[in-house]
């Protein structure tokens, strides 16, 4: 294991569970693993995949933010969504909360192992040399 290497934990009960990370920092690289919108203070999931797209989008930059990078470092993101219904509302905020940042996208329609998830986001993030 590289010696730059070091893990984000965001005290999602998941991770726990299943002994992973939210975010793994490796030299510039940032994986941050798959994200629900749940408020983690709470456990409460937001009613709609808009607005559970934008809790995870807050959880992500978080975790961004502690690996010294921000949702404009993104490179690829990943969205799982159960609803086909709900693509265009999550790809909407999407679009918003990455600004000019245009990073490689696949979103893809499949059930999530949560049940109250509308959504699922993981990205790549690369911190740009100063």
């Amino acid at each position: 294991m590289s010696a730059a290497r070091r893990f984000i934990h965001s005290g999602s009960p998941w991770e726990e569970l299943a002994g992973y990370a939210r975010a793994v920092v490796d030299g510039e690289w940032i994986f941050v693993s798959g994200t629900v919108g749940v408020d983690f203070s709470t456990g409460r999931f937001a009613p709609t995949a808009q607005a559970q797209a934008a809790q995870a989008l807050d959880t992500i930059a978080a975790a961004l933010a502690q690996a010294d990078a921000s949702l404009a470092d993104v490179v690829r993101v990943r969205v799982y969504v159960p609803d086909r219904a709900d693509v265009a509302a999550v790809s909407g905020v999407l679009k918003a909360r990455m600004g000019g940042n245009r990073p490689a996208n696949t979103t893809v329609c499949s059930p999530l192992a949560v049940e109250e998830a509308k959504v699922e986001i993981e990205v790549t993030a690369r911190r740009r040399s100063a």
